[in-house]
């Protein structure tokens, strides 16, 4: 069936008058456009002989002319020197142009013939006929359009016989397109998730530390007793803390901002990467526990890098800070020299990332199902991420569910050079605890 309505929207779609005949000379398919052509209802030519179409002279030769093609089937077009007339069903001859091909339908024999009503072009060549200037321009705009139509009909006949070959292009083309918009549809589903999660975000963020202030604000009013400076201190460092934490949001916001709209500017120069970090984890001292420890291991011999010493600083307060937030145990921060790149890894012991949720992290605003109710933009890993592609540097992470988390920096070596104060001048690994 599909064969078949395939085959039929071509046949009646195609401009030019199409009849297919068989053996016999007797018409089994007229097209819409023949049937238009000749004054014919649909369907009223079915079962007709082909002379009908033919004026009464020509008849008889046209059944000689027939049989002689039976005999040598090839394409061509008919009645080359000559005019070639049609008969309406009202008696109205006109001239017509006729080519011939063979096709087999239904396993027979079939003449397929395309008819195109040139009555126009024959008042046109009349008509130029007059100025021998217009005759040639004519027939040179008659030519090209004669190779466009033989290509098209051409291409019908193609059409015809690869019909089968085309259904199954058209099944695949079907398949292939239902996968996209499967696909397509999961991508709309993610991003819906992804704005959910950043409604919910926002809202929770911004809320807890401006609650926290207010609360505090509230309670330092009533401990004007200097008995009660330790709860005023606390209160305090709660505000300290919370403004700290609006701080971070708004600075996230900052940052993409300006990497997004290409604002941040790469200073290159010699960086020590271990002092780098010495003055992270000093900044971030005050975030750890009283028994979490940030140790410091270095790897290799030390190596100055030709890199961004801020950006740099941006990456490791990022992971550590991350470290930090979703660790109760200690963070291993690892130097891993060799010739040409250095590893800097971040380990924490902490709750770790869901399986199904690592493809996202580096993502804007998505933060694994398991961190939703602790505090963070899921801005940073998205920022990280920018500022290593920025250094030329690669970025991944290795986690396991409950087992912690340890994300991976990769920067590229170009100076060659040695620090002045190297950590490790003496052995090739140093363990340092802060």
């Amino acid at each position: 069936m599909n064969q078949e309505r395939t085959f039929r929207v071509i046949f009646e779609t195609c401009q030019e008058g199409i009849i297919v005949v068989n053996t016999e000379g007797t018409i089994v398919l007229a097209n819409q456009a023949c049937n238009n052509m000749f004054g014919y209802l649909q369907d009223e030519l079915v079962g007709q002989g082909i002379e009908k179409l033919i004026p009464v002279p020509m008849r008889t030769p046209h059944i000689e002319h027939r049989h002689q093609y039976a005999q040598n089937p090839v394409p061509r077009q008919m009645g080359a020197g000559r005019d070639l007339r049609g008969l309406k069903k009202n008696g109205v001859e006109f001239p017509v142009e006729i080519s011939l091909n063979r096709a087999v339908l239904k396993e027979s024999e079939h003449t397929v013939a395309f008819i195109i009503d040139i009555t126009q072009r024959k008042r046109m060549e009349d008509a130029l006929k007059r100025s021998e200037k217009q005759l040639i321009s004519y027939a040179t705009e008659l030519e090209s359009r004669v190779e466009e139509r033989t290509e098209e009909l051409d291409h019908t006949i193609a059409a015809l016989e690869k019909i089968n070959r085309d259904m199954e292009e058209q099944i695949n083309v079907r398949i292939n397109a239902e996968n996209e918009a499967k696909k397509a549809l999961d991508r709309e589903r993610e991003l819906n998730e992804l704005k959910s999660r950043f409604v919910s975000m926002a809202s929770h963020e911004f809320r807890t530390p401006l609650s926290t202030i207010l609360s505090s604000a509230s309670l330092i009013e009533k401990y004007d007793d200097p008995s009660n400076e330790p709860k005023r201190r606390r209160h305090v460092h709660k505000i300290k803390s919370a403004i700290s934490n609006l701080q971070q949001i708004l600075d996230d916001f900052l940052s993409l901002s300006k990497l997004e709209e290409g604002r941040v500017d790469l200073k290159r120069s010699e960086v020590n990467v271990s002092e780098v970090i010495e003055e992270v984890i000093d900044e971030l001292s005050s975030l750890t526990p009283e028994n979490q420890a940030i140790r410091l291991l270095i790897k290799g011999k030390e190596t100055l890098l030709n890199s961004d010493d801020k950006i740099i600083k941006n990456i490791l307060i990022n992971l550590i800070s991350n470290g930090i937030k979703y660790s109760e145990k200690d963070i291993d921060v690892i130097l891993n020299y060799s010739r040409a790149s250095l590893d800097i890894k971040v380990k924490d012991q902490g709750m770790g990332i869901p399986e199904g949720d690592q493809k996202h992290m580096f993502e804007r605003f998505f933060r694994a199902k398991n961190a939703i109710n602790i505090q963070g933009t899921g801005l940073g890993l998205n920022i990280v991420k920018k500022y290593v592609d920025m250094l030329g540097g690669t970025i991944d992470f290795v986690s396991k569910l409950n087992k912690g988390t340890t994300f991976i920096v990769n920067l590229p070596i170009e100076t060659g050079k040695e620090p002045e104060t190297n950590l490790s001048d003496t052995v090739n690994e140093k363990n340092i605890n802060y």
